[in-house]
């Protein structure tokens, strides 16, 4: 059934969920895969945007067979279901083999690799992580001179297991595998061990260890809540990361969805979105999935050459965050052939709406407009292709998953569903929600029992329509968004109230054309101290690790804004960054301003009224990059 509005997801689930029949894993989805098309393409990697046809490719047999050897291959080092492998890696094939072999022995657990090491090593300790595998001694990689250092740090790791680059860099291998051996010997009470030559070892065609995996058995650990500091793990279940993956087939199923599609990959893998929508959800469709680089996006010249890639591989899909979008747009027009891109995915963070528009308009391609968490796998509404453009929707949810808007009571307490495009909290249950946090203290305040039915908080407002399609208004989180990054304002509010001049700190997003977001901390002094916003930048900088979490601009302020319980109310502060940036775009704009108000729309969130003396169309332009809503008057 094609999937045009939300009445055909209701079509949908008047059959039980069971009589789908489900995989019961991770590795049972991935077999069953490779059973139905053995031989057709499921993995090609390129390392080099430069070089497209120097190309590594796996067909669905083989992928499987070295996903099969690396689950045996973490069985062999004593790894059993409950135990965590903690992977720090780059876009690679070998990245994959962690992932899903890892799942299939015991808990793959994701982490960063540019988060600093004292962070990664807390990660790794809290998990209580038994192997670590990571890339090995490669020139210009810093992943393992950073993890070396802080080894001491993570008792709990018997093994690390590197990934050689020398299978991709040619005439250079023999000298990485050089390297990788003589530092090898340097390592004292801890053994190293080298994937691929663990995968030759190993059996391709069962797993030794005898496992029946269940789907509720634990799968994956993600890092989750900012990207800096140290964020909360979320325990995530075979059965949760095998339904949202099938549920987000059944929501993009339209004409022609019997053909396969090549899809690029080119957010990390470290990232849901990365291992659910361009990994699993593609496998198990029969899809071709193109890793391009070990950087992804962030590779050199792989936005700059993205249109060389969709024709060389005749990409007919792709994921990306709204920054990605704006990044192409930026890039000089050639004569490749684009006609098969059918679709592209943008999540992790608002996409303003004329960037939507500009960017349809043209390469013709539809943007299909998400909502989802870590927490709930990865996916939880999607605008869907068979569906009407709704600019600023984050689409219908998943079949088989209920979603709405609440209200709750200062306690987080249920009150009652919100009515037809009225705000509230928006709550998610189904199979795809995830077990929990592994710290239970983050567990409090997450789970909101209505009618006996437990449901989880997701911490975002927003609101449905008529239609059932959902619109968000807000972030109870606050998160602050860079390039579809989490930021959690503690990372920044924390070290400014260390500081002996600082008596008040809160961080907040100021609106940027290109990264979304960018961080700006508020800082109300103590009486009779004195410190420049100079100062306390650089102060920032010796105390803030993440590069992305160091904020554009400290303001002073005289008196910090407040509720009427004493809190600081940051939608002011948001509201201050808006009106900034609109009178700075004014002024590029070269137009005045006849009235401009920030105010906070029940069914918008912070909407802009403005008027302004003349021509508007430029100024109409330029706030068109940006993802607060505009009204304009007359």
């Amino acid at each position: 059934m094609t999937v045009r509005c939300f009445d055909d997801i209701l079509r949908l689930e008047t059959t039980p969920l069971a009589q789908h029949r489900l995989p019961g894993s991770t590795y049972d989805a991935l077999r069953e895969a490779a059973a139905r098309t053995p031989s057709a393409p499921a993995l090609s990697f390129f390392l080099d945007a430069n070089r497209l046809d120097n190309t590594w490719c796996w067909t669905y047999a083989e992928l499987f067979a070295d996903i099969t050897r690396a689950a045996n291959a973490f069985h062999a080092l004593g790894v059993t279901k409950d135990d965590v492998i903690a992977f720090v890696l780059p876009n690679l094939p070998e990245t994959h083999f962690t992932i899903w072999g890892g799942e299939a022995a015991g808990i793959a657990m994701a982490v960063n690799p540019l988060l600093e090491g004292p962070q990664i090593a807390e990660l790794v300790r809290n998990a209580r992580a038994k192997v670590l595998v990571t890339v090995a001694p490669t020139p210009g990689v810093d992943l393992w001179p950073k993890l070396k250092e802080q080894l001491r740090h993570m008792p709990e790791v018997r093994t690390v297991v590197w990934v050689n680059m020398a299978p991709y860099v040619g005439v250079k291998g023999p000298v990485l595998r050089y390297l990788a051996m003589h530092e090898r010997h340097g390592i004292r009470n801890l053994t190293i061990a080298d994937l691929r030559s663990l995968m030759k070892q190993q059996p391709a065609d069962r797993l030794l260890s005898g496992r029946v995996i269940m789907a509720g058995d634990f799968s994956s650990y993600f890092c989750t809540g900012g990207t800096t500091g140290l964020p909360k793990i979320a325990v995530r279940t075979h059965g949760c990361e095998v339904f949202d993956a099938w549920a987000v087939q059944q929501l993009m199923t339209g004409e022609g969805s019997e053909r396969t599609r090549t899809i690029f990959c080119g957010l990390p893998l470290f990232h849901v979105n990365g291992q659910l929508v361009t990994g699993l959800m593609s496998w198990m469709r029969g899809d071709h999935v193109i890793l391009g680089t070990p950087q992804g996006y962030r590779g050199p010249n792989v936005v700059k050459r993205f249109r060389e890639i969709v024709a060389h591989y005749r990409i007919n899909l792709f994921s990306g965050v709204p920054t990605l979008f704006a990044a192409l747009l930026q890039q000089e027009r050639g004569n490749q052939d684009l006609s098969s891109l059918e679709y592209a995915i943008c999540g992790a963070a608002p996409m303003p709406g004329e960037l939507f528009r500009q960017f349809e308009a043209e390469t013709g391609v539809r943007i299909l407009e998400g909502y989802g968490l870590t927490e709930g796998a990865c996916v939880s509404s999607l605008n869907p292709p068979g569906g009407e453009s709704r600019i600023g929707s984050i689409g219908l949810r998943l079949p088989w998953q209920p979603m709405k808007a609440v209200i709750l009571d200062d306690d987080g307490a249920y009150v009652r569903d919100a009515g037809t495009d009225e705000p509230g909290v928006i709550v998610i249950r189904g199979p795809n929600v995830f077990a929990g946090y592994l710290t239970p203290v983050h567990n409090q305040g997450l789970w909101v029992d209505i009618d006996g039915e437990r449901w989880m908080n997701t911490g975002d407002l927003g609101r449905q329509d008529d239609d059932g399609y959902f619109w968000l208004t807000g972030r109870k989180k606050e998160l602050i968004i860079r390039g579809g990054h989490n930021i959690d304002p503690k990372q920044i509010e924390e070290p400014l109230h260390q500081h002996p001049a600082v008596a008040v700190a809160a961080a907040v997003g100021m609106p940027d054309a290109y990264a979304g977001e960018l961080p700006v901390a508020y800082v109300q002094l103590k009486p009779g101290c004195f410190a420049t916003e100079e100062e306390l930048l650089a102060f920032l900088g010796e105390h803030i690790p993440e590069r992305a979490a160091q904020p554009k601009h400290v303001r002073l302020i005289d008196t910090m804004p407040v509720t009427a319980v004493g809190k600081i109310f940051k939608p002011t502060l948001q509201m201050r960054e808006i009106e900034g940036v609109v009178r700075r775009e004014c002024e590029a704009a070269g137009v005045s301003l006849a009235s401009l108000a920030v105010v906070q729309d029940s069914k918008r969130g912070l909407l802009v009224r403005l008027a302004v003396s003349g021509d508007g169309a430029a100024l109409r332009e330029r706030l068109g990059q940006y993802a607060f809503a505009v009204e304009w008057a007359g």
